[in-house]
């Protein structure tokens, strides 16, 4: 990951938030560009699980990059090639429905979206409750899509949330170095 610029959006599955904040830690560590990008929600939101002004203050002092938190600032990332991976970490089943439909109505679907439009990978790890029901067609038809890479998945707590599904943080640095090369990490479920 030396040298290569990591688009790196996150949408509100604040509970795994602490996850990606790690991973974003060891992609610097690694030698990576961090360039974050946040939704609407993600940038805005207090939870039980942080003050939004906490975790901005977090991501910008490990990124050294501001974040990118609007639609036209999310906009020129693809036509001034500011990106070599775009990781969406956490991806909602929400950001899942969106990318799925074509919808461009947050920071991170116009990141994207604009990515995508210069044939770079773009790489989601999901945090979904309803990944084995209602976002499992937007899963099915994303991993048939050009240039849309995960990171490998499995449940998270088959019994008392049977839908719901997490990509194991851990793998995002060899799901990026793969989708560099345009394949996709095996397996994706687990």
């Amino acid at each position: 990951m030396k040298g290569k610029n990591v688009g790196f959006a996150m949408c509100g599955s604040f509970c795994t938030f602490s996850k990606a904040i790690e991973q974003m830690k060891i992609l610097k560590e690694m030698g990576a560009n961090v360039l974050p990008i946040m939704s609407f929600n993600a940038y805005t939101t207090d939870t039980r699980f942080g003050k939004s002004s906490d975790i901005i203050k977090s991501v910008e002092e490990i990124a050294e990059n501001q974040i990118i938190h609007t639609i036209s600032d999310a906009e020129p990332i693809g036509p001034k090639e500011m990106c070599d991976v775009l990781l969406i970490s956490p991806c909602t089943g929400n950001t899942l429905g969106k990318l799925s439909s074509g919808i461009t109505d947050t920071p991170v679907t116009m990141a994207a979206k604009s990515h995508l439009r210069i044939n770079r990978p773009v790489v989601l790890c999901i945090a979904t409750n309803d990944g084995l029901g209602a976002s499992a067609v937007n899963i099915g038809r994303l991993l048939n899509t050009k240039n849309i890479f995960f990171v490998p998945f499995s449940q998270d707590d088959p019994v008392k949330k049977p839908n719901s599904l997490v990509s194991h943080f851990s793998l995002i640095p060899k799901a990026l170095e793969n989708a560099l090369k345009k394949t996709q990490l095996q397996p994706v479920i687990m």
